[in-house]
C-alpha cells in the first residue's frame, strides 16, 4: 500500500498536469476561433469556384482544358496527405493517417500496376509515411506553426506541374474536414483532373449553365484554373488547422476532466490511510497507557 507521502505527491503531481491540460485547452479554443474564422470567409469562394468549374467540365464544347481530361489509363497517382505538426489532439492523426492507407490500398486494387507517390503535410504525416514504400516526392513538416498562403501555392503548382508533365495521372489530397467542435471527418478531394458536377448542388442540378466567355473560355481558363487550385488546396489547409485545434480543445477538456476525478479518488485514499494511520496511534497511545497503570 502506498504511504501517505506518495499519495500526496501524486495528487500534486496529478494537480499540475491538470493545470498544464487546463490551460492548453484555453490555448487551443482562442486558435480556433482564428481558425474557424478563417475557413468559415474561404468557404464561400472556395464552393462556388468549385461549382462553376464543375459546370464548365461538363459542358459540351471543342476546346477541352488539360486539367480537365479524365485518362483513361490511370499509370500514376499522387497522394497528398495533410495531419497535423503536433499531438496531444486526441484521434486527429491516427484517424487522417488510417485513411490515407486505406485510400492508397483503394488506388492498388482499382489501379494495379498505377505508381504512387505521395506528398506529406504536417509533421506526423511526414514521419509515418516515411516508413511506407511509396515514393515521397515532397515533404512539407512543420508548416502549420505559421500557416501562409505561399505553402499551398506551391503545393499547387507542383501538383499541376506534375499532372500535365504526365508525372501524375490523377491528383487527390486527403484531409480532415471541420464540421464543428466535436466533429471532424476525414475526405478524398480529386484535385486533378477536375471532375465535372462536383458538389452536391451540381449533383442535382439538371441543367448545366452556359456561359458566355469574353475574351476567350482558353484564356480565362488558363487565369482561372491556377486560381482555382491553390484555392482549393488553401481550403483545405485550413480545414485541417480548424480540425486540429477543435480536436485538440476536446482532448485536452477530456484530459483535465479525468485529471479532476483522479484527483477526487487519491484524495478519498489519502483520507482513508491519514485515518487509519491516525486511529493506529491513537490506539498505541492507549495501549501504552493502560501498560503504565498496570504496573
Amino acid at each position: 500500500m502506498a504511504t501517505l507521502r506518495e499519495t500526496r505527491t501524486r495528487i500534486t503531481s496529478v494537480r499540475n498536469t491538470s493545470k498544464i491540460t487546463q490551460a492548453m485547452r484555453m490555448v487551443a479554443a482562442a486558435k480556433l476561433r482564428r481558425a474557424q474564422d478563417a475557413i468559415t470567409s474561404a468557404r464561400p469562394f472556395a464552393q462556388q469556384l468549385q461549382k462553376i468549374l464543375g459546370n464548365l467540365a461538363a459542358a459540351e464544347t471543342d476546346f477541352v482544358h488539360p486539367f480537365f481530361e479524365s485518362r483513361a489509363d490511370v499509370r500514376s497517382v499522387l497522394v497528398i496527405a495533410v495531419s497535423s505538426d503536433r499531438g496531444l489532439c486526441g484521434a486527429f492523426n491516427t484517424n487522417l493517417l488510417r485513411a490515407t492507407t486505406l485510400r492508397l490500398e483503394a488506388i492498388k486494387k482499382q489501379h494495379p500496376d498505377a505508381v504512387i507517390t505521395i506528398i506529406p503535410v504536417g509533421r506526423r504525416a511526414v514521419s509515418a509515411l516515411r516508413k511506407r514504400s511509396e515514393e515521397i516526392v515532397r515533404e512539407y513538416p512543420d508548416i502549420f506553426l505559421k500557416l501562409e498562403f505561399t505553402t499551398a501555392k506551391d503545393i499547387a503548382e507542383y501538383s499541376a506541374d506534375a499532372f500535365l508533365g504526365g508525372r501524375a495521372d490523377r491528383v487527390e489530397i486527403i484531409y480532415n474536414e471541420f464540421v464543428s467542435v466535436i466533429r471532424q471527418e476525414q475526405r478524398a478531394l480529386q484535385l486533378l483532373p477536375i471532375a465535372p458536377s462536383i458538389g452536391e448542388e451540381a449533383q442535382k442540378a439538371t441543367t448545366v449553365v452556359d456561359y458566355i466567355f469574353e475574351p476567350t473560355r482558353a484564356d480565362i481558363l488558363d487565369q482561372l484554373l491556377p486560381i482555382y487550385l491553390n484555392m482549393q488546396v488553401w481550403r483545405t489547409l485550413l480545414e485541417s488547422n480548424a480540425a486540429e485545434q477543435a480536436a485538440r480543445m476536446m482532448a485536452m477538456e477530456n484530459a483535465t476532466s479525468n485529471a479532476k476525478d483522479l484527483i477526487n479518488s487519491l484524495q478519498l485514499i489519502y483520507n482513508r490511510e491519514r485515518q487509519a494511520a491516525i486511529t493506529k496511534e491513537m490506539l498505541e497511545i492507549v495501549g501504552g497507557a493502560e501498560a503504565l497503570s498496570n504496573q
